[in-house]
């Protein structure tokens, strides 16, 4: 009896102090993660350090304790881009993946045991089925949320692994509480303040045109009036990508054929992760689907661009800055959907980042292989004596058309807020020099309009521009559309170092 009791005794004691070496390894582990932690001013500062030198920052310039600490001040979701051990640069052919055929499911499936294999020594009851945060039906990527720093430096060393990056960190927020300091950044997030605005003039700030339609004042700089009467836009498919839109807008739903607008069709959807409608929150994408699309209307609203396009409404972020994780993913989705929706032609995005995305980057270039042709906001920030005064992503990849906003005067000035840069593709007149104020569109309800502006302006007229130019040659090809935007920009053949090919001009586009 003696000895079983002093055998159970001993077991006790082996069981408990290995207990306490358990708890003794993890804390070090713990202590050890802490050291590994770059503080998020370190992190904001190598940022605008890179982009300053190379206009653009990208994940891979960090070190792996630089993005083990970025995850650990977001939410911890890595975006993990996979690929065969056979396949080099594939981002010409994304397009042309079926990530369900063997060898890209296969990938996966070791990528996700990698992660498996370091994560189970954190949490013993993780199931790698449930590993994924969001499924990913497109695109050879892998959202997972980590929390073991082994699992990012694995991921990062292995031959099939493309990119394994932080989703939800940007530093937009920080930089912009700098900025109502004084000290620069980017201005606010975009959401407010769409209510009509009775103060605005007829013949000065708009024009009514039949049968009872407000103009905005900038359209005449891009003939866009003398454009309508070879093109309303018919026939042509735009996708917004934004906030979403006010269901209190009935020009934006119930009416939206009205007056000389007839026959097309509007659709409205969401792709942020955790939504579950398109409703905008904000007033920005209510704003830009006015520019392109409001109708040529009977109720003295203003009227968009295309005012006879086929549109899609997509609500893909909360504001007009991406960073969260779930917004990463709602944009990346919103341009697979595009992509695979062959009646789609244009799309429209007027929100954008800091840091670059290559998920974002990757359903990009898988719309730009289906053809799609991409409008994207330039960026819009406090003034110029801001860091931040080059062009954001994603407008500052090669696929899409970056574009910015410019003043009513005679030579090309930027807006107050807009940024430019050797990316910029077109510009639009969007801002008075004499009082400041810019376009006018739709408000979040009711018929008496509002006005918005920065390149987010901008790029939605452009895309209306690029939808009239387009329903006038529906033959044409992406490619062919954007020689005859270029050739007829006022400062075509000469494209210059931060205004592109210049001002775009509808009317001379659709002769």
């Amino acid at each position: 009896m003696k000895k079983i009791t002093a055998f159970i005794a001993c077991t006790m004691i082996l069981v408990s102090c290995s207990k306490n070496l358990n708890e003794k390894q993890q804390a070090v582990a713990s202590s050890d993660e802490q050291e590994l932690q770059v503080s998020k001013q370190q992190i904001n500062q190598f940022i605008k350090d890179k982009v300053q030198q190379n206009g653009s920052f990208d994940w891979k310039e960090a070190s792996d304790e630089m993005v083990w600490s970025a995850l650990q001040n977001s939410d911890k979701i890595i975006s993990v881009g996979y690929k065969p051990l056979d396949e080099k640069t594939i981002d010409g052919r994304l397009h042309l993946i079926n990530i369900n055929d063997s060898k890209w499911k296969a990938t996966k499936q070791q990528v996700l045991q990698l992660i498996y294999n370091e994560e189970v020594k954190k949490n013993t009851s993780i199931k790698m089925e449930n590993m994924e945060v969001w499924k990913e039906y497109k695109l050879p990527v892998i959202d997972v949320k980590i929390d073991n720093f082994e699992t990012l430096k694995r991921l990062r060393k292995s031959n099939l692994v493309r990119y394994a990056e932080p989703m939800g960190y940007d530093p937009v927020k920080e930089f912009d509480e700098e900025a109502s300091k004084g000290t620069g950044g980017i201005t606010g997030s975009g959401c407010g303040g769409y209510t009509g605005d009775n103060t605005l003039i007829n013949g000065t700030d708009y024009t009514v045109v039949t049968p009872n339609a407000k103009v905005s004042w900038n359209y005449s700089y891009h003939g866009i009036q003398n454009a309508w009467t070879k093109s309303t836009g018919a026939g042509v498919k735009v996708m917004v990508i934004d906030t979403g839109v006010s269901p209190d807008q009935a020009n934006l739903g119930s009416e939206f054929n009205q007056g000389l607008s007839s026959g097309r069709t509007i659709e409205k959807m969401f792709t942020l992760a955790g939504e579950t409608s398109a409703d905008d929150g904000c007033g920005h994408g209510t704003a830009m689907s006015g520019t392109v699309a409001a109708p040529r209307c009977t109720d003295g609203n203003s009227c968009g661009v295309a005012y006879n396009c086929n549109f899609i409404i997509c609500r893909a972020t909360r504001d007009v800055y991406i960073d969260e994780s779930a917004e990463v993913k709602g944009v990346s989705d919103a341009y697979t959907y595009a992509a695979d929706n062959s009646s789609v032609k244009i799309t429209s995005e007027s929100t954008g980042r800091i840091t670059g995305s290559s998920q974002i980057k990757d359903a990009i270039q898988y719309a730009y292989g289906k053809g799609k042709l991409m409008f994207c906001a330039g960026g819009t920030s406090f003034s110029w004596v801001s860091w931040l005064v080059g062009v954001i992503f994603p407008a500052s990849l090669p696929q899409v058309q970056a574009i910015t906003g410019i003043k009513d005067a005679s030579s090309l000035i930027a807006c107050d807020d807009c940024h430019k840069g050797k990316q910029i593709d077109y510009v639009i007149v969007m801002e008075k020099q004499s009082s400041g104020l810019h376009g006018v569109t739709t408000a979040i309800s009711g018929d008496v309009p509002t006005t918005v502006g920065g390149s987010s302006v901008a790029t939605a007229t452009a895309a209306g521009i690029a939808a009239l130019v387009w329903s006038k040659y529906p033959a044409f090809t992406r490619d062919d559309l954007l020689n005859k935007l270029t050739a007829t920009a006022s400062g075509y053949p000469n494209k210059t170092s931060n205004f592109g090919w210049g001002k775009l001009n509808a009317d001379a586009a659709t002769n």
